[in-house]
């Protein structure tokens, strides 16, 4: 479907070394970022202990904030779950003067104290403790299941395309995560296990737009025979900007409707996603077919040509047999 069409074919390509210039920067500072400052990783990777607290009205969240700050707790979460009255409160690990780590039941207990005297109605319905070697383990199970992700993706545009376009399309996607990471890591946003499944999530969303891309400049090799390797690809943005339009405007607005009105809960999901997607988009247009011309991909690597028995040539496109 097409809201509209673009009749003459915008040159993306006659820009393109500006264009990467500008992504290997952001990727530099990125990459910068994630080994100076590092991710603020989340208590399901640090440990910690998890409380749910029921209150009989709705509760009121920044003074629960400000509590946890009376009693020296730095980056305490503090949010609703299920209802406006049930609040979930995520301590991180805290030590005692002499350097060991406070047990949970104890830090439990004076937290609930703290906010019993101030709301004498409220009620403790769950402790839990999540601790560093669990954490640890979660971390790393994580990031092993972004690996396989990444080389699934590999293994995915190798077989579907030639390798021009399948190296080129696994630069792209990992550029989008690694500026994602750096995003986290320079405002020190939360990390945490929605984030990483929101990572994941951009990956599969970019090389769905990769390879929309991709497809459209193989098909316009064989209908455009003698136009130039610029030309094709530049053809075949140009005819997709339709299509990426209404697929990212989408998206785009039920990502922006959970980062606004969704909460605390979902805020940093939402938040990676949006920096992914737009920089999805950019990638898929002007990273990965960029880096595609740059490798020298041509006709010849999308179209075959089959000697026969008679001694005709009979051009034949690799991906479907069909005889041209």
């Amino acid at each position: 479907m097409e809201f509209f069409r673009i009749k003459k074919d915008i040159p993306f390509m006659r820009h393109a070394i500006a264009f990467n210039v500008i992504s290997v920067i952001t990727f530099l500072a990125a990459v910068f970022f994630l080994i100076t400052r590092g991710l603020y990783l989340s208590h399901e990777f640090t440990g910690g202990t998890v409380m749910e607290v029921a209150y009989t009205e709705t509760a009121n969240l920044e003074k629960i904030r400000s509590m946890m700050s009376e009693l020296g707790y730095r980056n305490v979460q503090v949010q609703n779950f299920g209802t406006s009255r049930n609040v979930m409160i995520r301590l991180p690990i805290q030590n005692d003067p002499m350097g060991k780590p406070l047990s949970s039941t104890l830090q439990s207990e004076t937290v609930f104290k703290s906010i019993k005297k101030d709301t004498p109605n409220a009620q403790l319905q769950r402790v839990e403790f999540v601790g560093p070697q669990i954490g640890k383990e979660l971390f790393t199970s994580g990031f092993l299941a972004l690996l396989f992700v990444v080389i699934g993706i590999i293994f995915y545009l190798s077989f579907r395309f030639e390798w021009k376009f399948a190296l080129a399309g696994v630069i792209a996607n990992l550029h989008d995560v690694v500026i994602i990471l750096g995003f986290f890591a320079y405002f020190q946003w939360e990390f945490s296990l929605p984030v990483l499944a929101a990572l994941l999530a951009v990956l599969g969303y970019s090389v769905n737009e990769s390879v929309v891309i991709f497809d459209r400049i193989r098909e316009t090799f064989r209908k455009m025979s003698k136009a130039t390797v610029q030309e094709v690809i530049n053809h075949a943005i140009t005819t997709t900007i339709s299509r990426t339009i209404i697929t990212h405007l989408s998206t785009e607005i039920m990502v922006l409707s959970m980062l606004f009105f969704a909460g605390q809960t979902l805020y940093y999901f939402a938040l990676a996603l949006t920096v992914g997607i737009l920089f999805g988009i950019y990638s898929s247009v002007f990273v990965a077919a960029a880096i595609a011309m740059w490798l020298g991909v041509k006709r010849d690597d999308v179209i075959r040509y089959n000697k026969k028995d008679s001694g005709t040539l009979t051009r034949t496109d690799p991906n479907y047999g069909a005889r041209v």
